[in-house]
């Protein structure tokens, strides 16, 4: 059973802070900061497949179509789940010719569109939404004049620019992207993140006493960030009087840029001395750049010395960070270094429940499983893959089920072949392994006859959109959490056993081969 609270109302400004969440991890937040911040998506028409957002001025709207008009493009297109989708800029009381000159290939917006085209002639959208045909900038002549004459008085934007990160009073929080969401019980623990978890909490527990440096490393969208900030959130509830601080290192690097420019170098290094938690999220950036190491050395040795916690992360271990100064290594190396993996399944289900739970939604079972069985480099396109889900649902008027999540997510999955059911998997898998179908379906437990029930299980919930209960129930098994336990085991020993996992592939590309 699936439910919302204000479901559709909330659904549009979820995925605007998921895209919002993916351009911050992509291009960093000062890009987020400065353009995207006061952007709104104000409407999308799923039946004509546009998505309108509104810039607050013209500059914000030109420079986002100029320069991240693809970024847009792909990822909303993603979480809408819409390949052919099109992307309308809109600015409060302006009527802009410009707005879908760089934004609107190949596809136009409906007939009105296709006139436009015919007639060498772009499309322009009001404060209203009504479209309007205006010649293209190189041939706008009086009709750009007389557009821009319908603007605001003023088309100047008022570019933010980034406050020094270093507070100047003690206990005051250091930087505005220490992101209070961000926090221990937020974060969904297994196998692959455990010591990660427990290393993070016992250095927020006892700041620069146990593991200092902490170095956590692994790949991207797999928890890091959430751990550096759920430090820093910890030790500011627990002792305000503490001050801490989250920087990117290409924040570092840029602002380290700035003080060289303006011969301020001691002046920057010296607004680092009064930190107390100092956490760095991708440190490798500093590889390669020489003077920022040294600036970053002299800042890591006055912390430490000061028994000042540090925490930094990164996409590998200092030692596999090419271009990066031996003493930088060595002191990176001093602490405990500790790696995050790529969630198991069961993992990977809580981690949908929590991120399901956290905007009032239930997701069922099945449902958690399936979007979990589908192929994901990270967390983050995990929960990705869950907000497509969700907005499908709303958008469509369907419950959520383990259908429409089919369809939701049908470019980022194979395909399944039509025809393929539980007893001709059965059959073929009994055959593989020298068994028939009777036997795998009985209740003898020897080993080999296990893990071939085990390996007809994981293909049937792979290969079909049975239930977890309904591949329970051909097997005749009252309870369908036996089935996700074989699920499971299949899952870790793949993970653990290459050869296996070969045999696994050999096995689904033979049945697939045979499906009718």
């Amino acid at each position: 059973m699936f439910i919302s609270v204000r479901f559709e109302v909330v659904t549009i400004e979820l995925i605007w802070q998921e895209f919002l969440k993916i351009v911050r991890a992509e291009e960093g937040s000062r890009v987020v900061e400065t353009w995207f911040k006061a952007v709104k998506l104000t409407r999308w028409d799923a039946l004509e497949r546009v998505v309108y957002l509104e810039a607050p001025n013209l500059f914000v709207k030109r420079w986002i179509s100029t320069h991240y008009a693809d970024l847009c493009r792909q990822h909303l297109s993603r979480l809408l789940s819409e390949e052919q989708l099109t992307i309308v800029f809109c600015e409060p009381r302006i009527v802009e010719p410009y707005a879908l000159g760089r934004l609107q290939e190949p596809s136009f917006h409906g007939q009105l569109a296709q006139e436009a085209r015919g007639e060498g002639l772009i499309l322009a959208v009001d404060q209203d939404k009504n479209f309007h045909k205006i010649a293209p900038l190189e041939k706008q002549g009086e009709t750009f004049h007389a557009a821009r004459r319908l603007a605001a008085p003023s088309e100047t934007a008022v570019v933010p620019v980034r406050k020094p990160l270093v507070p100047r009073r003690r206990g005051e929080r250091a930087d505005i992207d220490l992101q209070e969401q961000y926090r221990f019980d937020t974060f969904v623990v297994g196998p692959s993140n455990a010591l990660a978890f427990s290393a993070a909490q016992a250095a927020a527990e006892n700041t620069g006493k146990l593991y200092n440096p902490l170095f956590i490393y692994g790949g991207s969208g797999l928890g890091k960030t959430h751990l550096l900030h759920a430090i820093g959130n910890y030790v500011h509830a627990h002792d305000r009087h503490k001050v801490v601080l989250y920087q990117p290192a290409d924040h570092f690097i840029t602002d380290f840029v700035s003080a060289i420019r303006q011969n301020k170098v001691y002046e920057f290094e010296a607004r680092y001395h009064n930190i107390d938690v100092l956490l760095v999220d991708d440190v490798q950036f500093i590889s390669k750049k020489e003077q920022t190491q040294e600036a970053f050395f002299r800042v890591f040795n006055q912390l430490h010395q000061k028994q000042r916690q540090l925490v930094f992360t990164s996409d590998s271990m200092p030692c596999d960070i090419k271009g990066l100064a031996e003493r930088m290594r060595s002191r990176l190396e001093g602490g405990l270094i500790t790696d995050i993996q790529m969630p198991l399944l069961e993992t990977k289900i809580a981690i949908l429940h929590k991120k399901a739970e956290a905007n009032n939604y239930m997701l069922d079972d099945d449902v958690a499983y399936f979007i979990g069985a589908c192929e994901c480099s990270s967390v983050r396109e995990l929960e990705g893959m869950l907000i497509r889900v969700i907005a499908y649902a709303s958008l469509t008027k369907q419950p959520v089920s383990v259908g429409l999540a089919r369809k939701a997510l049908a470019h980022t999955r194979e395909a399944k072949k039509e025809g393929v059911g539980l007893p001709f998997i059965a059959r073929f898998v009994g055959k593989y392994f020298n068994y028939s179908v009777q036997e795998l379906r009985s209740s003898k437990r020897n080993k080999d006859l296990a893990q071939a029930r085990h390996v007809a299980m994981f293909f049937m919930k792979k290969l079909t959109d049975a239930s977890l209960r309904e591949i329970g129930l051909f097997f005749e098994r009252k309870d369908h959490t036996t089935v996700l336990s074989a699920l499971e085991k299949i899952e870790r020993q793949q993970r653990r056993d290459r050869v296996f996992a070969q045999e696994l592939r050999k096995i689904e590309q033979d049945l697939k081969e045979q499906i009718p």
